[in-house]
């Protein structure tokens, strides 16, 4: 009997602890599931003005480079302190000297040949007038008359001629004077005094300094956001501005320029075709900067069209088939076609498909729905790597920019 008492006993004290623990025991409230909404980055889209540029690089040339050729021979006598690499000289500025002493010799023979064809032509006409008063009274024959107009016309040929040598013996004599044909410096020289030269023999190549030229490689979109008389119309007022960049010495140093002309060639291979900026006094040096010197690479921002309304999005806010996606009051995704303007690295440039305060998404969403709940965290501002309102560009050869 006791063995089938103390069991019945002992399960129902269990049953009535676990009915004890189950009445005492702390109650769970319910909760609503988890959301799957993706949380996202949000801006709230607000237009602005930008000026485009472009970013491109270039070397600086002369706008004019020739070499000093002397036009007749002989030994160097005199040599301008200026004739040296880098040395800078005036416009009419004697920089060589000749021997002239087989020159002036040459001007006193021709000299002398002149006088003598001109007292040669005096006795021919004299003699010409003689024949014709006697071929009146007809005292002279033909033959003679003939002779008289055939020594006149001989004379007269002779002073010609004499007086054309005398002509280039003079030039020749003011050739051995070389001077400058305009403002400018010497880039190299080969000669000395002494040296022995020979007539278009080159003896050194000088380029001008009264202003430098830099040709700047665009792609030939980049046109469209600079603003550039595409035809041969130059009109100062429509050219742009460029700043020109070179680092000299450890410190970048910036040069202003004007944009000149479009040279007439655009390579089939690159696309590309070269503006020209022209740089005036570019050897003008001031205390805080150096001359602009021939051979310098530099970069130059080239200022173009100023553009109102324009949104700038960060590269990662463009969606598949040129969309953005716009969040709505109800925290739910809209798609909006937009019209890209530009895109230079991260940041495209957008001028139609979004309005001043719309709720742009700034992240990836992957399989995204329209109509999706999301779940938005709104930023400041798009991190664009632009901090103003330029648009910077680097077209390099070889490279589209898109």
């Amino acid at each position: 009997m006791k063995k089938i008492v103390l069991p019945l006993l002992i399960l129902v004290a269990g049953f009535g602890l676990a009915g004890l623990i189950v009445v005492t025991g702390p109650k769970l409230e319910p909760q609503a599931p988890p959301t799957n909404s993706p949380l996202v980055r949000t801006w709230s889209a607000t237009s602005r003005t930008v000026q485009m540029t472009s970013i491109t690089h270039g070397t600086v040339l002369p706008r004019t480079e020739s070499e000093l050729v002397p036009e007749v021979s002989g030994r160097i006598v005199q040599i301008s302190p200026a004739m040296v690499s880098g040395g800078f000289f005036q416009q009419g500025e004697q920089l060589l000297a000749i021997d002239p002493l087989d020159y002036q010799v040459a001007v006193e023979q021709a000299q002398a040949a002149v006088a003598s064809a001109e007292s040669e032509l005096t006795s021919a006409r004299r003699a010409h007038t003689r024949q014709q008063n006697l071929a009146r009274k007809q005292s002279t024959s033909e033959s003679l008359r003939d002779e008289a107009l055939n020594r006149l016309r001989f004379a007269q040929a002779t002073l010609r001629e004499s007086r054309a040598r005398l002509a280039k013996a003079q030039r020749d004599l003011t050739r051995t004077r070389i001077t400058a044909p305009y403002d400018g410096r010497v880039r190299t020289e080969r000669v000395d005094v002494g040296q022995f030269v020979n007539r278009g023999q080159a003896v050194a190549m000088l380029y001008a300094t009264d202003y430098a030229e830099v040709r700047l490689p665009v792609h030939d979109e980049e046109l469209a956001f600079l603003q550039m008389p595409l035809n041969n119309t130059h009109v100062e007022q429509l050219l742009p501005t460029a700043t020109l960049r070179a680092e000299f010495a450890g410190t970048t140093h910036t040069w202003e320029s004007r944009i000149v002309r479009t040279e007439g060639e655009l390579d089939p291979q690159t696309r590309m075709i070269n503006i020209v900026a022209r740089v005036d006094s570019p050897y003008e040096s001031k205390a805080d900067r150096p001359p602009l010197s021939v051979g310098l690479f530099v970069e130059a921002e080239i200022l173009g069209r100023v553009i109102d309304g324009v949104f700038v999005l960060p590269r990662s806010a463009i969606q598949s088939n040129n969309q953005v996606y716009v969040i709505d009051e109800g925290n739910r995704l809209a798609f909006r076609d937009v019209h890209i303007l530009r895109i230079v690295g991260e940041e495209v440039y957008v001028t139609h498909g979004i309005e001043n305060g719309d709720t742009v998404c700034l992240s990836t969403i992957t399989n995204a729905i329209e109509g999706m709940a999301v779940r938005p965290v709104e930023t400041a501002s798009p991190p664009l790597s632009q901090p103003d309102n330029r648009v910077a560009e680097t077209p390099q050869l070889g490279q589209s920019s898109s």
